[in-house]
């Protein structure tokens, strides 16, 4: 993975303090581009698959970032802690919609244990269920870059 500095004056993440960083609960920022070419941002649960070095989030399919994204593969994401000391991952990305449950229910139950902890919590039990019924899928993004700063350790 071609790992790049975003922020003169800050350290660059190497690959293992980037895998590091994205097993944090902090929201992923996804941007899509809608049909008359306007952004669309949103806030997303993800897990970051660090075998395959994909992200993954589960998500209504008749949201408007699946519409977009059926439209516009391409993705731009961003992961920041606003907490001192600043630190983030952002970059570009390739979307592929997955919606066989036999490949989204694992994918959903490693973002419900990730951000809650179990799955014997309304959320995950009614998306789980939800998921069955083909009412969800799971985008996966095939980051092409990421863009690192961490002012930790500035140099």
């Amino acid at each position: 993975m071609k790992i790049i500095s975003a922020i003169i004056g800050s350290h660059p993440m190497d690959k293992e303090e980037v895998v590091t960083f994205l097993e944090n609960k902090l929201n992923l920022q996804i941007g899509t581009i809608d049909d008359e070419g306007d952004p669309n941002i949103q806030p997303v649960w993800f897990h970051y698959d660090k075998d395959r070095e994909k992200f993954l989030i589960i998500t209504p399919k008749a949201t408007r970032k699946i519409k977009n994204l059926r439209n516009r593969p391409n993705i731009y994401f961003s992961i920041d802690d606003e907490n001192l000391p600043y630190k983030g991952v952002k970059g570009k990305g390739i979307t592929t919609i997955i919606q066989d449950p036999v490949r989204t229910v694992p994918e959903a139950k490693k973002i419900y244990m990730k951000y809650l902890g179990t799955l014997n919590h309304p959320i995950p039990r009614t998306i789980l269920e939800s998921i069955q019924k083909g009412n969800h899928v799971i985008v996966e993004i095939d980051p092409k870059f990421f863009s690192t700063w961490d002012f930790a350790n500035m140099r």
